[in-house]
């Protein structure tokens, strides 16, 4: 095996992790007081995750990004202010059912924005597959709401949470369009630092805008460990993972890996409440699982 197709299989491998991280951090989110302001309690964590990344930042000598660089940072923290902040928003209007199945898009939105940015090439086998998970994470999504599909509708809403799906979307394909160019950092790790910090400062922007910081104040010790556990494991690992994919896969195929976070939140449903195991939950289950083996199949061929 190649240097470059070993790179590609660490990637996918990464990419399953990523998953694992992100599906394992729904249940430590639940865990926390209610009443904590979301967005930032969101900057809390990436703040943290950034401070974690930053021993592999002054490792390297040449760790402060260029002014080009530097803008793009700022898009791709933008970026991630506009996802977390209409997500945030859109909680309290739209149902959990809508908010699933906007979310599905993301993958096949990040395909399209590739094309139009020239970091993805042609490929229907990938937008094949795209679909695929698309349908299965779908099917999922239907599962856990017993088939019911009396929530769904499209108002403005669901239009604004769109919206952060789109700039959700837009984050891996502004890190390839920077690697491309030259204009983002060839590690990882500086790549992460510098978006999540960034992001961080904006989205701690819109928190101190929409909501009240003197809430902050209601966390105990608990809380404050479940975001350090957050911030560095469901932030600064799964973008580190998902950056250093980035160096080696397109858009749509890091992004395709989402599909598996309703899985593994599935999985652990089975686990604390055995009882909601049904049949309904195999077509879902069975396409989402079906997506990423032909995923890591063709990454094992070519990228």
């Amino acid at each position: 095996m190649t240097e470059a197709k070993r790179g590609i299989t660490r990637a996918h491998l990464g990419m399953l992790l990523w998953a694992l991280f992100v599906g394992l951090s729904f249940p430590a989110v639940g865990l926390m007081s209610e009443g904590l302001p979301p967005l930032l309690l969101t900057a809390f964590r990436f703040s943290i995750a950034a401070l974690a990344l930053l021993p592999l930042v002054l490792r390297q000598s040449k760790r402060w990004p260029s002014f080009p660089g530097l803008l793009l940072y700022a898009l791709m923290g933008l970026s991630l202010a506009g996802f977390f902040g209409t997500m945030f928003w859109a909680a309290h209007r739209i149902s959990a059912l809508s908010m699933a199945t906007l979310f599905v898009s993301v993958p096949l939105l990040a395909y399209c924005l590739g094309r139009g940015l020239g970091v993805e090439r042609p490929a229907g086998r990938l937008l094949a597959i795209l679909a695929l998970g698309a349908f299965g994470a779908l099917g999922l999504a239907l599962a856990e709401n017993n088939g019911d599909l009396a929530e769904l509708k499209f108002g403005v809403g669901e239009l604004a949470f769109f919206f952060g799906c789109i700039a959700s979307a837009l984050y891996p394909v502004l890190s390839k369009w920077g690697l491309y160019r030259g204009v983002l950092a060839p590690q990882a790790g500086l790549r992460t630092f510098w978006s999540l910090l960034i992001g961080a400062i904006l989205i701690a922007t819109l928190g101190f805008i929409w909501e009240q910081p003197a809430t902050l104040a209601r966390m105990d010790l608990r809380d404050v460990a479940l975001v350090i556990y957050l911030g560095v494991f469901s932030s600064g690992m799964t973008f580190f993972l998902q950056q250093r994919a980035t160096a080696v896969l397109t858009p749509g195929a890091v992004t395709a890996y989402s599909y598996l976070v309703p899985f593994v939140s599935m999985m652990l449903l089975f686990v604390s409440q055995p009882q909601r195991i049904g049949w309904h939950w195999l077509p879902g289950s069975l396409m989402v699982v079906l997506a990423i083996a032909l995923l890591l199949r063709r990454g094992a061929k070519h990228e």
